[in-house]
C-alpha cells in the first residue's frame, strides 16, 4: 500500500478534519489504487507555505473517467460537475 501526498487548502481541510468533506476531486495524472493512505497536507496558497497540518486517510474508492465517457463532455465544460457525497 502506498503512500500519497497531495496539497489542500485550509477551507477543504477544515471541512475533511470535521468529517463533512469525505471525497477528493483530482486531475488522475498521478497513480493510486484502494487500500492506499492519501496524506492531504494543509497548504496556504496566499502565503505559498505548508501550515504544518496533515489529515492521513485510507482511500476506500475510486471512479476514474474521462469527461465524454457518458457523451456529455460539451455539458460538463458549459456547466460544470457536481460530486455528490451521499
Amino acid at each position: 500500500m502506498a503512500e500519497i501526498r497531495k496539497k489542500i487548502w485550509p477551507e477543504f481541510f477544515e471541512k475533511v478534519q470535521a468529517g463533512k468533506k469525505r471525497f477528493e476531486v483530482r486531475v488522475a495524472d498521478f497513480d493510486i489504487n484502494e487500500g492506499d493512505t492519501l496524506i492531504l497536507e494543509e497548504w496556504n496558497p496566499d502565503t505559498k507555505e505548508y501550515t504544518g497540518r496533515k489529515i492521513e486517510k485510507k482511500v476506500d474508492f475510486i471512479l476514474k473517467f474521462k469527461l465524454d465517457d457518458f457523451g456529455q463532455k460539451k455539458d460538463i465544460e458549459e456547466k460544470g460537475l457536481f460530486v455528490i457525497q451521499i
